[in-house]
């Protein structure tokens, strides 16, 4: 486990008297933004448990979602091991980009993968997907865009949520049942798919249900 803050004097300002602050989700595990924090928004931060910061341009203090309403609630502030930079875990109520995206970092640079690819392609699956879809799904729920599936079970509500996933794993059963390996293999995702979305409507994130999983396993 990451250590805590346990005094501000723990922490290394610049010589501005500031420190990088990479805020992250703490359900789906991505990036929101990056911005400077002070002794003063860090403390504040911390009293508060909501995102305080430091405007270099404006030279004051702003407090995240003051008035959009898109606050994050902290849950965990972590330090690296060098002290000089934060990242601090939250729960966020909408957008954290003032763009109105999920992230602020939705754009992104094309590298070129292909050999990475094809280098793993006989190797076991990494489970990089499951990351990206909870992050999808995050995403989704905060920006809804329109034609989306994410999106239709999201506005649609609990309800439906909950009826796909009573359906999803009636199919898991019944693929199960007929000893059908590809079309377990498709329900099973469905569900799984399902399940997240379901998670996230929640407000439960993966690493609970592992920390469960985890306390069980070391009975």
């Amino acid at each position: 486990m990451a250590n805590q803050i346990t005094s501000i004097e723990d922490i290394t300002f610049d010589e501005q008297g500031l420190v990088p602050a990479i805020v992250q989700d703490r359900q789906s595990k991505a990036v929101l933004m990056m911005a400077y924090m002070n002794r003063t928004s860090l403390q504040k931060t911390i009293e508060t448990k909501q995102t305080w910061f430091y405007s270099r341009s404006r030279q004051s203090l702003w407090h995240k979602g003051e008035t959009s309403g898109h606050t994050q609630q902290v849950h965990e502030i972590r330090y690296d091991c060098d002290g000089d930079t934060l990242l601090v875990m939250v729960d966020p109520a909408g957008p954290a980009c003032h763009e109105g995206t999920f992230s602020c970092f939705a754009r992104t640079i094309d590298v070129d993968t292909s050999a990475e690819q094809n280098a793993g392609t006989d190797s076991l699956y990494d489970y990089t997907i499951l990351s990206e879809l909870i992050q999808t799904i995050a995403q989704r729920e905060v920006e809804r865009p329109e034609g989306a599936y994410t999106t239709y079970l999201f506005d649609k509500g609990v309800d439906k949520i909950l009826k796909k996933v009573g359906e999803e794993a009636s199919e898991v059963i019944i693929a199960a049942k007929n000893r059908d390996p590809e079309e377990l293999r498709n329900e099973s995702a469905d569900l799984l798919y399902h399940l997240i979305v379901l998670w996230k409507e929640q407000n439960l994130g993966l690493d609970q249900v592992l920390e469960i999983l985890e306390q069980r396993h070391r009975k």
